[in-house]
């Protein structure tokens, strides 16, 4: 057996009349000692749980780099209106973006800016952020950026028609 250690602890009058009540007194520090142990064995230790983490993030890297695949192959594919573009945003601006967006088909960071009043470089921020995630967890982005001339606007960003909910 190890090295015991003596600690010392505080517990509220209530605890310490039932403990006294229960435990008979040559037994007090077993049973605490007990308890103790009990409570540490079912709660998990920090390195598990990040290496837990780390397993669960490479096992998303990996989904979707296959479902990149597929979807470049054209085998994974998506019923148009399937997709909801609303699950991609974390906030009331990222909603009013798409919102934008799906009304307008496709506007520039500096359209959005002026109708949602929020600065031109967070747009452009949350408009890549949207992109990254739509096509991490997708295989395809619900949003692409074109620099060239489309529907009238240059260096817009338009959604990805086939897969967004009408």
């Amino acid at each position: 057996m190890d090295e015991m250690v003596t600690i010392t602890v505080k517990v509220p009058k209530k605890i310490y009349a039932e403990l006294a009540l229960r435990i008979p007194e040559g037994e007090r520090s077993s049973f605490i000692r007990e308890a103790i142990i009990e409570k540490l064995q079912k709660t998990p230790s920090p390195d598990r749980m990040l290496e837990l983490q780390e397993r669960i993030r490479r096992l998303e890297e990996e989904i979707s780099r296959i479902k990149n695949s597929l979807s470049d192959l054209e085998i994974l594919t998506y019923n148009r209106g399937e997709v909801n573009p609303h699950a991609f945003c974390i906030d009331e601006i990222d909603h009013k973006i798409i919102n934008y967006l799906l009304h307008y088909r496709g506007a520039t960071t500096s359209e959005i800016s002026k109708a949602i009043k929020v600065n031109r470089w967070l747009i452009l921020n949350r408009l890549k952020k949207i992109k990254l995630k739509s096509k991490k967890q997708l295989g395809k982005p619900i949003i692409e950026y074109y620099a060239a001339q489309k529907a009238g606007k240059a260096r817009a960003w338009w959604l990805n028609e086939e897969l967004i909910k009408e």
